[in-house]
């Protein structure tokens, strides 16, 4: 039987999932997270947050405690909840295409334990008409079908999700009005669009934010070559001048979204989005260009380079698609001495900043983490720092 309090979410022990079921669980709903990570899962159940999320080891351990929330890998636990939420990932292939097949059966699977009196809710980041094939594989079933992408900032969500507004579109007038009193509940703010809307906004704000930041990085480079200061000039364009209020800083613009949903778009658009490969063409190159930029000076075979910071972000545990560990590993295939450290996140070989700045002779901030403002860098040593971080 349906409990009309309780909401499954599908790849609930996500950066997505996990904090919107946690916030869920404050609003007085039985939460299920259904996940294939048993590790996460497991860690949930204990009252461990499984990655870095402000705010939510506590709320788990009150939302465990009051039994509004758990962990599970059954996905036939749906058959209880009322509302089922879709936060699985939707990466990109080798070819830089949307994985659309794998995305498709996981609904050819879920299929099988449908009511027609289910609300599913897809709130992955999708390909435009991607919902309109999923409502076809379900709608003998169920065709009450919403697509509510999420818009938070990773590792924010607790914080966020109240304040921002929400997009919700749906195949009926039903899963329109029943998605939107869903999240009501926890949203400042419904707006109500059409799929492909909805589709193309989530696609286009993270588009937006990469091709932003692939101008700033194209300056550092252009400033870098020419023996400027690429952050001094960015404040300059700035100071009594409001159409440069907004210029990002450069950096290494990465994980598992921004540049995804760009190239999302492009397949979408026939790889007619020459404005996105143009960005990504920027941003994946950043380390190709500092191991040039350096290697023009400087006989990189006798000396040591260590990195600081290897996840994708600041003051994060999260490593996916970052080009910290990209450059990592192409450094190392240019057969170079290389030392690592990171704040959040361990992985063999790792070592402490203050042993790496130590023993290193150049030192590139790779992750701007905030701890990292207050190091001191020896003047004997060369530091590389892309993001103006410390400088």
């Amino acid at each position: 039987m349906i409990n009309k309090r309780k909401i499954s979410i599908i790849g609930g022990a996500g950066h997505v999932g996990y904090p919107l079921g946690l916030i869920f669980s404050s609003k007085g709903f039985e939460v299920n997270l259904i996940d294939k990570n048993l590790k996460n899962s497991n860690k949930i159940n204990l009252g461990k947050s499984p990655f870095l999320e402000e705010g939510s080891e506590a709320l788990l351990k009150k939302m465990l405690k009051k039994k509004r929330i758990k962990a599970s890998q059954e996905l036939k636990s749906v058959l209880e909840s009322k509302y089922i939420i879709i936060c699985i990932g939707t990466p990109i292939d080798n070819n830089l295409s949307p994985e659309i097949k794998r995305f498709l059966n996981f609904f050819k699977e879920l299929r099988k334990y449908l009511k027609k009196n289910h609300h599913i809710i897809i709130r992955s980041s999708v390909y435009p008409g991607i919902c309109e094939k999923v409502y076809n594989i379900i709608k003998d079933k169920n065709k009450n079908l919403s697509y509510c992408p999420e818009r938070i900032v990773q590792g924010k969500s607790i914080k966020e999700l109240p304040n921002i507004s929400q997009l919700v579109s749906g195949k009926n007038i039903t899963s329109i009005r029943e998605s939107a009193n869903l999240f009501k509940k926890i949203c400042k703010k419904i707006i109500t669009v059409e799929i492909i809307e909805a589709e193309l906004i989530k696609l286009f704000s993270n588009a937006y934010r990469y091709v932003h930041f692939a101008i700033s990085n194209q300056f550092y480079m252009i400033c870098r070559d020419q023996g400027l200061n690429f952050f001094k000039i960015r404040e300059i364009m700035k100071d009594g001048y409001k159409r440069n209020a907004h210029i990002p800083m450069s950096g290494f613009t990465a994980g598992p979204c921004l540049l995804k949903d760009t190239m999302q778009l492009s397949s979408f658009y026939n790889k007619k989005f020459s404005l996105g490969h143009a960005a990504m063409n920027v941003n994946e190159d950043m380390p190709k260009f500092i191991y040039n930029d350096l290697k023009k000076n400087i006989d990189l075979k006798h000396k040591t380079i260590g990195l600081l910071g290897l996840t994708f972000k600041a003051d994060c545990d999260d490593i996916r698609d970052s080009l910290a560990i990209k450059l990592l590993k192409f450094l190392k295939n240019k057969k170079i001495k290389i030392l690592y450290s990171d704040e959040y996140y361990f992985m063999k070989g790792s070592i402490t900043k203050k042993k790496l700045i130590e023993k290193s002779d150049i030192i590139i901030i790779s992750t701007p983490h905030s701890s990292y403002k207050k190091i001191k860098i020896p003047k004997k040593k060369l530091l590389i720092d892309i993001w103006g971080h410390i400088n």
